[in-house]
């Protein structure tokens, strides 16, 4: 009986398909699937609007048709990357012998290559053994009480939790802080140092079912609307359907199907799109919950969270969006001193003195090496400054300026930061050569520009005017866009695997298309709406992300369906696309952007505003308006105004001219080069050879002095503090990120100070100091410490701590640990701790460095808790402190 449905439902598909090119008009086409007005279709696979309701699709994971017999993987030990450098992995073939495989005694660190050429797929439900040797590391312990790592790092007996894999083929993961959540942990019942595990590869599915998406709610009190085209109409729906999925008991919004609870970012990118205006009840109690000691929490980043990651203040502008939705001055009053205060405490821990921009990790891209050079710790991404964040940032210091004058407070203080924030952008991260800005500015004692596009902070940057008018445009008509959407960086990084890195994000792609119709580029809206249709139609859902290299939502490191920022901008392509709507606390402007393939009347239907109750008609096509009307009466322009009270129609007329359509710059998608690693051997800087690399150049201090072929350079005689790192670039000026800082100086200006020389030692029993301990530092112990140091001479000179932290693991959680820093009683900046590894006490880095003018003779440098160093988890704000290395410039 199945059999037989399931041939009837493919007959029907079939012939719908069939049918849908005869019948409807086309949108979009491109070499990669084309856009009809009630289907969309991509190589083999179909999705076809059946009413505004119901969408069928047949589409189906290539890689799930598709699973490669050979394994590449991983050992890590505490969920770390620490087998081996990047891209170094193990590879095995598996041919299984009556359904099982294993793999030989693989020492650990030690690479295994065990392949062979076979095209066909594994077969289904192999199991497979993988047994690892730990002797050399338990031996290690034994004697010397800890391990060294491949990099150098030292590993102590009592910072080992566990050994796991990590791989490319499911159920493994490239995932490596999830690795243990996963299931993904080797096992030695019997103490023997030989750990396995065994894994079903290849688990069979079904993958034959034709899937069908029906409304499950009423959404009958939101918006409706009917664009003439039923695709779109039928997403919206879906889109809609989803939200009403996502909320949950409480009256909050889940983030999506596999991300319980509300997040800070999230919620806050979702309330900017569209939920301000359909649910702007559930959308203030979200932002609430996200409020903490009256401040606003950073949930999520590197490190412990805030002041590593820095987006949290997103949430002041989809507080202050839901205000100029509602009018609700209730709802101002307690958004201001929230605002106030998380601002105020960025305004002392997170700011750039020289370029006065403000430091952390780029806004949602909060997962390390997906978007940053596998050098670069938690310390490192604190110091770095991205385009995304500053973005949010200067227009949460307009915001509050805003707020100020509404509540007749000064806020000339407010208004001065965002405009100093503005010019930080647009003269250190604007590349005139490509004409778009730069993705962050990183290092160590010196800042480079990556020159990678970041598609958000992009956006962002139209949306909230950090450039230009005339300029707008350019950045639009400058990105390099791929052939499936805007993805999350540009070009992506080698090795690592697809999440942010080779990835596009809907609610990412909703922020650009916004942005390309701000500035009317019609070329990159026309391709944006199909990129973002497109994977909602095929897959059903609102996904959480998919592969940029490939479309498919099949391969991303973690995906989730109905994802809440996804949702949302499924909503915000009509309202603040299609409809141009955007709120003020004066009231609600309309400048719709329709492009020529969109050219029916849209219809909005029930929209909810204020006291006012709308139906909007847009007719025609481009953004010149030539006629609105008012219930009838003509208007100057398509403005409802705060005080409009009851039921009205307002029908706009487009002039039907699009003059020009701008262009898009697409690219195929393509890979940086690997980032080199450098080592120093005397006076020669030294480097593997990077496959296909043409040249490499040499920085110094941030500035390019040597192209060079070969894989070494000489170096002069140093005496003063330098920095030298390598680019490698390809034939076709593709480039890597900047390896990591090599740091040369000599000796004789490089001092370290024992805090134990000092302060009373811990009696915890951690090892890794250097000298004789280490001092704790908590809110209640030692929450004020000095040190002394004789300087030779005055002048500056470049300090930063040595220190453990193991209140977390190095990737999430929210116990970064800060302290403020005075030398000789004046406040200089935050020092910040960052989590190094769960319970990795024994495991010792560096902070931040802070320049600090040293008076010759005896200066005292101090390190104290004050209350802005207050971090996101409020009870635990702990480090061991080993001492404080010094350095002259």
């Amino acid at each position: 009986m199945k059999s037989k449905i399931f041939v009837l439902i493919s007959l029907l598909f079939a012939i719908l398909c069939s049918c849908n090119k005869k019948s409807t008009n086309l949108l979009y086409k491109s070499s990669k699937f084309t856009f009809y007005s009630n289907s969309i279709v991509q190589d083999s696979s179909k999705a076809v609007a059946l009413s505004t309701t119901q969408i069928m699709s047949n589409y189906i994971s290539p890689a799930k048709k598709k699973y490669n017999r050979t394994i590449h993987f991983k050992f890590s030990i505490n969920c770390k990357d620490n087998e081996r450098a990047s891209g170094k992995d193990n590879m095995m073939t598996l041919i299984p012998v009556n359904g099982e495989s294993k793999t030989p005694l693989i020492k650990f660190g030690t690479q295994l290559v065990d392949t062979a050429s076979m095209q066909s797929n594994l077969e289904p439900n192999t199991k497979w053994t993988v047994r690892l040797d730990m002797r050399d590391i338990f031996s290690s312990f034994r004697e010397k009480g800890y391990y060294t790592l491949y990099n150098g790092d030292k590993l102590y007996k009592t910072d080992f939790k566990g050994v796991f894999i990590a791989g490319d083929a499911e159920p493994l993961s490239w995932d490596f802080e999830n690795l243990k959540n996963k299931n993904l942990e080797l096992k030695d019942p019997d103490g023997d140092g030989i750990y396995e595990i065994s894994l079903t590869m290849n688990d069979s599915i079904n993958n034959s079912e034709i899937k069908k998406w029906t409304i499950k709610h009423n959404i009958y009190q939101y918006p409706q609307i009917s664009s003439g085209h039923l695709m779109i109409d039928a997403l919206y729906n879906l889109g809609l359907d989803e939200l009403k999925t996502n909320i949950e008991p409480d009256s909050t919004f889940r983030t999506g199907k596999e991300w319980a609870g509300v997040w800070t970012r999230d919620i806050s990118y979702s309330i900017l799109l569209s939920l301000a205006i359909v649910e702007p009840e559930i959308s203030k109690k979200c932002l609430m919950r996200k409020v903490k000691n009256g401040k606003i929490i950073q949930d999520t980043g590197t490190g412990g969270a805030w002041p590593v990651s820095t987006d949290r203040v997103v949430w002041v502008l989809a507080a202050y969006e839901i205000y100029k939705v509602t009018n609700d001055q209730e709802w101002l009053n307690t958004i201001y001193p929230i605002i106030k205060n998380s601002l105020d405490a960025d305004i002392e821990t997170i700011f750039d003195q020289t370029t006065h921009l403000v430091k952390g990790e780029s806004s949602f891209l909060d997962w390390r090496q997906q978007t940053y050079p596998n050098w670069m710790s938690s310390v490192d991404i604190y110091s770095s400054l991205n385009l995304g964040t500053n973005v949010v940032h200067a227009r949460a210091y307009e915001i509050i300026a805003e707020i100020s004058k509404l509540k007749g407070i000064n806020g000339t203080k407010y208004q001065r930061i965002a405009n100093d924030l503005k010019k930080g952008i647009n003269q250190y991260l604007w590349l005139p050569d490509k004409g778009y800005y730069g993705q962050y500015l990183y290092g160590r004692l010196q800042k480079s520009l990556s020159p990678r596009s970041e598609g958000l902070g992009e956006a962002l940057s139209i949306l909230y005017n950090i450039i230009p008018d005339q300029q707008k445009e350019t950045i639009i008509n400058n990105i390099p866009v791929t052939p499936y959407g805007i993805s999350c960086i540009y070009p992506q990084i080698p090795t690592v695997p697809p999440y942010h890195n080779n990835a596009i994000w809907p609610f990412v792609q909703a922020y650009w298309n916004w942005g390309a119709a701000k500035v009317h580029n019609y070329k990159a809206l026309e391709k944006g709406l199909a990129d973002f249709y497109r994977p909602a139609a095929l897959f059903l859902t609102n996904k959480e992300n998919f592969v940029a290299e490939n479309g498919d939502y099949f391969g991303t490191q973690i995906n989730s369906d109905r994802q809440l920022w996804s949702v949302a901008a499924n909503l915000a392509m009509v309202y603040r696309v299609l409809a141009g709507m955007e709120f003020s606390p004066e009231g609600l402007t309309f400048a719709p952007v329709i492009p020529e393939n969109y050219g029916r009347k849209l219809i909005l239907k029930n929209l909810k505003f204020r006291e006012t109750l709308l139906n909007i008609e847009i007719d025609g096509v481009g953004h010149t308006i030539n006629r609105t009307l008012l219930d009838g009466k003509p208007i100057n322009k398509a403005f409802i105004a705060s005080s409009l009270k009851g039921k009205h129609i307002l029908k706009i007329k487009l002039s039907n001219k699009i003059e020009n359509k701008g262009k898009v710059n697409l690219v195929d998608n393509k890979f940086s080069m690997t980032t080199p690693v450098v080592h120093i051997n005397g006076n020669e800087l030294i480097w593997d050879k990077v496959a296909n690399a043409s040249k490499y150049i040499i920085y110094c201090q941030g500035i390019q002095i040597i192209k060079t072929s070969e894989t070494a350079v000489k170096l002069n005689s140093i005496k003063t503090a330098t920095e030298y790192q390598v680019k490698a670039v390809d034939i076709n000026g593709m480039e890597s990120f900047l390896s990591e800082p090599i740091y040369i100086t000599d000796l004789n200006n490089n001092w370290f100070v024992e805090a134990e020389q000092f302060i009373p030692k811990s009696t915890l029993p951690y090892k890794g100091f250097s000298g004789s301990g280490f001092v704790e530092l908590t809110k209640t112990e030692n929450t004020s410490i000095s040190l002394e140091f004789n300087s030779p001479d005055s002048g500056k000179y470049i300090i930063d701590f040595r220190y453990s932290n193991g209140s977390g693991p190095y990737n999430t959680e929210n116990k970064c640990a800060i302290r403020s820093l005075l030398i000789n009683n004046q406040y200089v900046c935050s020092v910040v701790f960052p989590q190094i590894g769960l319970d990795e006490w024994s495991n010792f880095g560096y902070s931040n460095h802070c320049e600090v003018p040293f008076v010759k003779g005896k200066n005292i440098i101090t390190l104290k808790y004050l209350p802005f160093n207050e971090n996101m988890n409020i009870d635990v704000n702990t480090a061991m402190l080993d001492g404080v290395r010094i350095r002259k410039l």
